[in-house]
């Protein structure tokens, strides 16, 4: 019966460890993805303002 326990508490043990792996992961790709997305916004309104002199020209 012990040993069930000492192993139950290994397995535990590993799952927490890589619960926190799989968090820091988590974390680092929604960073990756915010820098992403304020990059799209950023060039997206660079090219809405380099398209601007073209859109004024149309009637």
């Amino acid at each position: 019966m012990e040993y069930r326990i000492i192993e139950l508490e290994t397995r535990l043990a590993f799952q927490e460890i890589a619960l926190e792996e799989l968090n820091l992961a988590l974390i680092g790709q929604q960073a990756q993805l915010d820098a992403v997305e304020k990059e799209c916004a950023r060039l997206a309104r660079l090219l809405a303002e380099n398209l601007a002199p073209f859109n004024a020209d149309q009637p």
